[in-house]
């Protein structure tokens, strides 16, 4: 049997800010971005040369509006490893990307955490070669 996770649902206020937060800050492909209705998208971003799994924006509504940001908790949600964590890491400060937690260095590589637009937390990796 072979499986994957095709695509993580993250939850945004507005789907044309999100897409401009992690094409334009982030440097992610936008993948896909088709409206199903008047109100609802499907739109796919991911880093680039990811060839597994991406992000859909989803638009929250209702409840779902409350959850914006803080879908994991509080706790770190995604992990965006890099084959470059100075390059990567100079550009979150380049783009004023919040950041969490300064770099360190743990037993499996180089780590940071940053904030996303809506304050979803991230780990930016380079692991341990």
């Amino acid at each position: 049997m072979k499986q994957q996770i095709a695509h993580l649902a993250l939850l945004v206020e507005d789907y044309d800010a999100a897409i401009e937060f992690y094409t334009k800050k982030l440097h992610f492909d936008l993948i896909e971005d088709t409206e199903l209705s008047k109100t609802k998208r499907w739109v796919l971003v991911a880093p680039k040369g990811s060839k597994e799994c991406k992000l859909l924006l989803a638009k929250a509504v209702g409840d779902q509006q409350k959850a914006i940001g803080n879908q994991s908790g509080g706790r770190v949600f995604l992990f965006l490893h890099t084959d470059n964590f100075e390059r990567d890491y100079a550009n979150l400060l380049l783009q004023n990307i919040k950041i969490f937690r300064e770099p360190s260095m743990e037993e499996y590589g180089k780590v940071c955490v940053f904030e996303d637009l809506y304050g979803n937390l991230w780990d930016l990796i380079e692991k341990k070669s």
